[in-house]
Formats: structure tokens, C-alpha cells, sequence
């Protein structure tokens, strides 16, 4: 996935957004902001500084600053912890429940493909570039932002990577939905960071294949050419049964869903499937690479 995670203009088979749409960012919700004012409230009356709440919360200080500026969508554990650790007033609960997310760090060409992400039956991933977004650490993501041309500001990256975490969610919450992912070798080989940063990595991306319900496989670097030299490749189901590809290149997106294209691209993809090393192997080969650090 690129570094922007992609995009697509509103509606299937549209054209690209009208020009000076691509580099708009949308802003949190009122609801974020308001249940995030309110966490703040609670916190500052009971004389807690971010730091002593998020270790009662059992997050980063720089999680409950997230959620308390409206960047970060709070997750169940995080309201229930919260809510025990401000009084037990009732008031995170309830206000919770009238969240909605809003769209912060994603690229205007992306949000339609997060969307159908969200509600897809099946997901599948080919990635050939860099980790994909729904498996990065956040110190992964976090330097991929960082190194963005042209440089964005702290504020866009914090949204960026808040945006970009809270994409994960839908693999912890949808566990009876496929999701599916082919990275070559040479992306994990990649180094960033120090030891630590590279050992997270592999922590991470090897927690979040751990589901029955998602199958990592490796590309081996003797694999050889393939069908998929074109480029990253995306697909998706969606509720009525349609399937969908997505294909992004430098500072756009396009979503596809001529059946004739996307029925080449399901090709392509499930004969790269059979080239690519069993999700049992692929296990094996992560664990080495973090043993070799």
C-alpha cells in the first residue's frame, strides 16, 4: 500500500476528484470532539494527568491524547477502562454510543475504498511496495508518514496514523470475514528503524495473521516473475455478492469495477496464491528474519 494509502473518487468507476479536491483532509467528527472534551473534563477533575490516566487505561499517554483532541476513535476496552477510572459516572458510555467516525488522514481518492473495506465479505492484498496498512506497527506507519514528500505537519501525521491504526480495527471486529494477503519477501527485508523497531514489526504483523480468519502468505525472493508485475493489487466482495479491485499509483487511486477487469485481476491473484509460500511457511519465514535481527 502506498504511502497515502490510496484513494478513489466518490461512487465506483468514477472519475478522479475535481482538481483541488486531492490534497483536502477531512476533520474529525463533533462527536469525536465533544466525547474527547468530555474524557478531558473527567480526567482533569479527578486530577489526572494524561500520562496516570493512560497507565490506569493501560494506553499511551499519546492514545489519550489522541481521543481527547477528537483524532483517535476510542475502542471498547478504552471507554470501559476509562469510564472505571473517572468515577464510573456512566457519562463515557453513554456518549460512546453516539460516536461516529470521521475520515482524518485518509486521501480523498482512498475513503471510498475504506469504506467498502469496512463493509466487504472478503478482502485480498498483494503488496509489493511496503507492509500493507492493515498489518503495519505504528512505528512502521509512522515512519512511512515521515518520510512523505512534500513534509507534513505534526498534526497531519498524528491524523495520518491515527487513521491509518484505526483501519486495523475492522480485522479485530469482523473475525468471521477473509482477509487475505500476498507481500513479497524483500518488503519484510526492508529494514527502518533500529532492532526494536524491526522486531515490533514482525510482533505485529505476526499477531494480526494469528486469526483463523487471515491468511499471510510470503512471496519468496526465488520466486521469479509473475503475474502481478503490473503492481500492487486489491480486491474485495461486497454484501451483494459484486467484486471490486483498487489499484493506486503516485498521488491517486482508482477503484474498478469493469467485471472483465477485476475478473483478470481475481486471476492473477489466486494463480500468485499458488506461487507464493503456504501461510504455515510464510510464519516460519517471519519468525527467522525477526530471529536474524
Amino acid at each position: 500500500m502506498s504511502i497515502a494509502e490510496g484513494g478513489v473518487a466518490e461512487g465506483a468507476g468514477a472519475q478522479a476528484a475535481a482538481a483541488g479536491e486531492w490534497e483536502r483532509e477531512p476533520h474529525p467528527s463533533d462527536s469525536l470532539r465533544t466525547f474527547g472534551a468530555v474524557v478531558q473534563a473527567l480526567r482533569e477533575h479527578a486530577g489526572l494527568s494524561r500520562e496516570e490516566l493512560g497507565a490506569r487505561v493501560r494506553y499511551s499517554k499519546h492514545t489519550v491524547e489522541s481521543v481527547e483532541l477528537g483524532r483517535r476513535m476510542p475502542d471498547a476496552e478504552f471507554v470501559e477502562r476509562a469510564e472505571e477510572a473517572l468515577g464510573n459516572t456512566g457519562a463515557l458510555r453513554k456518549a460512546a454510543r453516539h460516536l461516529s467516525r470521521g475520515e482524518a488522514g485518509l486521501a480523498v481518492w482512498f475513503r471510498r475504498w475504506a469504506r467498502l473495506e469496512r463493509e466487504a465479505v472478503s478482502l485480498c492484498t498483494y503488496e509489493c511496495r511496503l507492509v500493507p496498512g492493515l498489518l503495519q506497527s505504528e512505528g512502521y506507519a509512522r515512519a512511512v508518514f515521515e518520510g512523505t514528500i512534500p513534509l507534513r505537519t505534526d498534526e497531519e501525521l498524528q491524523a495520518q496514523l491515527t487513521a491509518r491504526m484505526d483501519r486495523q480495527r475492522t480485522m479485530r471486529e469482523r473475525p468471521t470475514v477473509p482477509f487475505s494477503f500476498i507481500v513479497e519477501e524483500h518488503v519484510f527485508r526492508r529494514r527502518f528503524g533500529d532492532v526494536a523497531a524491526m522486531r515490533e514489526l514482525f510482533d505485529h504483523v505476526l499477531e494480526r495473521s494469528a486469526p483463523r480468519n487471515v491468511t499471510l502468505q510470503v512471496l519468496p525472493l526465488d520466486a521469479g516473475l509473475h503475474a502481478c508485475l503490473d503492481g500492487p493489487v486489491r480486491l474485495l466482495e461486497t454484501v451483494s455478492g459484486q467484486r471490486l479491485g483498487y489499484s493506486e499509483g503516485q498521488k491517486n487511486g482508482r477503484l474498478i469495477s469493469d467485471p472483465k477487469e477485476v475478473s483478470a485481476l481475481c486471476q492473477r491473484y489466486d494463480t500468485l496464491r499458488s506461487q507464493a509460500l503456504g501461510p504455515t511457511e510464510s510464519r516460519a519465514l517471519l519468525e527467522r528474519l525477526r530471529g536474524e535481527l
